[in-house]
């Protein structure tokens, strides 16, 4: 089984995504370096309330913006592929860092854009007054929206463990018609709100 050095922290890393990080803790300078030296991945487990999860994404660097006097540095990386961790060792041997063996999960095919997701996010971008375009669907675009339609960490956590693209869209989608109703009470709220002393001019009522 693949063994990698763990960074846990309380967010969701997915693939595809470039994570800018500070390093300044001296174990995660340790691992970093380590890794930078032997080309090779970390791993950001999600950290919920205290407590390492089981899921996360395996992290390679690309580069390393500014490095400091005193061992800090300010790195980018890029998530590769969801794990799921099969054992916790903290801190690793003769180490400052924690670490694990981890299981990549396998990604099942699925459908590339489900019917109604899209008409759903651009509903939501235009209340945001986002702009919401697409000039080609990415093959993960589960991954590529899933911090950017108001998804909790727990929820975040949820989604990387569905390993189908359909199941995670499917996913996104129940949440979408969830929160949309709320969104769009607000809306109508915010409206009454403004209206609220300007003159009115009302129909009849018959009685």
């Amino acid at each position: 089984m693949p063994f990698l050095p763990l960074f846990p922290l309380n967010l969701v890393a997915f693939p595809g995504e470039n994570l800018n990080l500070h390093i300044f803790e001296p174990r995660y300078v340790q691992l970093i370096t380590e890794c930078i030296q032997n080309h090779q991945p970390f791993g950001i487990p999600v950290y919920l309330p205290n407590q390492v999860m089981q899921y996360g994404t395996s992290i390679e660097i690309i580069q390393i913006v500014q490095a400091y006097e005193d061992g800090r540095m300010d790195i980018k990386t890029r998530g590769m592929q969801v794990f799921k961790l099969l054992t916790f060792q903290s801190p690793v041997s003769e180490k400052l860092y924690a670490g694990g063996e981890v299981e990549y999960v396998p990604e099942t095919p699925g459908q590339l854009i489900i019917p109604g997701l899209l008409e759903r996010l651009r509903e939501l971008y235009h209340h945001l007054q986002l702009s919401f375009e697409f000039e080609e669907i990415p093959f993960h675009f589960s991954f590529q929206i899933g911090h950017k339609i108001g998804l909790s960490i727990a929820e975040e956590y949820q989604l990387i463990q569905l390993r189908s693209e359909t199941d995670r869209q499917e996913f996104i989608l129940r949440h979408l018609n969830r929160i949309m109703p709320v969104i769009n009470e607000l809306e109508r709220t915010k409206e009454r709100i403004r209206l609220n002393g300007h003159f009115k001019n009302f129909d009849p009522l018959n009685f």
